[in-house]
C-alpha cells in the first residue's frame, strides 16, 4: 500500500548565506529501489549545516537542496529491494553508509520546481532516505538521544579510536567543544587519557566540555593557547590535537605542539582557498597529520555498541542536548550555535 504523504514540511537552503526558507514540498508518487520513507522525530544541528549554509566548500551547484543528517525516525514505508530495515521500526537516520541499497536520490518538488536531496536529509517532518542510511534500534530507546548517533557520538568517539588511536595516559588537546567536539572528550575521558585539554571561545561550551571529562579548559578568546598548554603540559609537547574547526591557524597550531611522532586530527573543514602552511618533514619521520571522514565508523556495527554504553550508563548523552526547537525556528537554532548561545547540541524536534 503506498502511504507516501503527497507533501512534507521541510527546511530548504535556497541561496548561501541567507536564512533556510520552511515549506511544504511535494514528494514523488512512489520510492524507487532501495529507498525508505521515514518520519523524522528529532534533528541534530551539526556544523556541517552551517558550512553548506556559509558556502564552506565554495560555489552550491545544488541549490535549492535539503539539508541534515543525523536524526532519529519510524519508518513508514519501504521501496523496492530494501531488506534491512521494515515498517513501524524505529531508526537511526546516518550520512555515513551501512547497510543495504544505496538507492537513487529522491525527486521532490517545490512549486512545480526540483528541490535536491542528498542520499539522507533531516530537516523535515518526513524524508526519503537510501537504506544503507539507516540502522535499527530498539523501539524503547530514547528517541531524543538516539539521534545523536548518527554524527556527533559516532563521528567524535570513532575520532578517538579510529583516527587518533589515542591510547592509555596520552595527552590530548581538542579544539572546538561543540557536539563532535564534547563526544571527543568523552571518548578520550573514557580511554583514560591525560591530560584532555579542551579549547573553545565560549565558556558555557567549556563548562559541559568539564562534565564530559576536560581535565583543563582554555577559552582561546582571552588566552594564549600555545602558552596556555606548554604551562599544562610542563613544556612538553602534546601527543594528539584534534581539530574541530577547519581554521588554518589553528591546524598549524597543532602541528607545532604535537611530539615528533604525535597525530593531528582534522575534523572540521576549512573554507574553500584556506590552505595550511607547514614544514612537511615531520611526516616523513612519524608526524601524522590526516582528515578524518566522520570517524571512520562503520554505523551498523558501531551504533548498537555505543548504545550498549549508553545503556549501561557508562555515557553521558542527555547532558549535551541543551536546546530543542520546533521546525519552524530551525533559524532561530542556527543563530544560536552561531553565537555561542546553545551551549551543547541542539535538536529540531519535528
Amino acid at each position: 500500500m503506498n502511504t507516501l504523504p503527497e507533501k512534507i514540511k521541510a527546511a530548504i537552503l535556497v541561496e548561501q548565506r541567507k536564512p533556510l526558507i520552511i515549506a511544504e514540498i511535494n514528494t514523488p508518487k512512489e520510492l524507487a529501489v532501495g529507498q525508505v520513507l521515514v518520519k523524522i522525530h528529532f534533528s541534530g544541528i551539526c556544523g556541517s549545516q552551517l558550512g553548506e549554509i556559509d558556502g564552506a566548500k565554495g560555489e552550491d551547484k545544488y541549490l535549492p537542496h535539503l539539508l541534515g543528517h543525523e536524526a532519529s525516525g519510524t519508518v513508514i514505508q519501504i521501496g523496492p529491494g530494501v531488506k534491512h530495515v521494515k515498517p513501524k521500526q524505529k531508526v537511526v537516520l546516518h550520512w555515513r553508509t551501512g547497510v543495504g541499497i544505496e538507492g537513487d536520490l529522491p525527486h521532490y518538488l517545490w512549486n512545480g520546481k526540483k528541490v535536491n536531496a542528498g542520499w539522507v536529509t533531516t530537516f523535515s517532518d518526513y524524508s526519503i532516505v537510501s537504506e544503507n542510511r539507516l540502522t535499527v534500534i530498539h523501539d524503547e530507546c530514547d528517541l531524543q538521544v538516539a539521534a545523536l548517533f548518527g554524527c556527533a557520538i559516532t563521528t567524535g568517539f570513532g575520532v578517538v579510536e579510529n583516527n587518533a588511536k589515542l591510547r592509555i595516559g596520552e595527552s590530548v588537546v581538542v579544539f572546538g567543544a561543540g557536539g563532535i567536539g564534547l563526544n571527543v572528550i568523552q571518548a578520550a575521558a573514557m580511554v583514560s587519557a591525560y591530560p584532555i585539554i579542551a579549547v573553545d571561545i565560549y565558556d558555557n561550551r567549556l563548562d559541559l566540555a568539564k562534565q564530559m571529562g576536560a581535565t583543563h579548559t582554555i577559552n582561546s578568546a582571552s588566552t594564549d593557547v600555545a602558552a596556555a598548554i606548554a604551562e599544562i603540559m610542563q613544556h612538553s609537547k602534546i601527543d594528539v590535537f584534534i581539530d574541530n574547526t577547519g581554521a588554518p591557524t589553528i591546524i598549524q597550531l597543532g602541528y607545532g605542539i604535537t611530539k615528533p611522532q604525535g597525530r593531528v586530527i582534522l575534523v572540521g573543514v576549512p573554507k574553500a582557498g584556506n590552505n595550511i602552511n607547514i614544514f612537511s618533514l615531520p611526516l616523513h619521520f612519524g608526524k601524522v597529520l590526516t582528515g578524518s571522514h566522520g570517524g571512520n565508523c562503520q554505523p551498523n556495527v558501531d551504533i548498537p555498541r555505543f548504545f550498549n554504553l549508553f545503556n549501561q550508563g557508562k555515557m553521558k548523552l542527555k547532558e549535551l542536548i541543551t536546546d530543542i526547537y520546533d521546525l519552524d525556528n530551525v533559524n532561530i537554532a542556527i543563530a544560536g550555535m552561531r553565537d555561542g548561545t546553545i551551549q551543547g547540541r541542539c535538536m529540531i524536534r519535528m
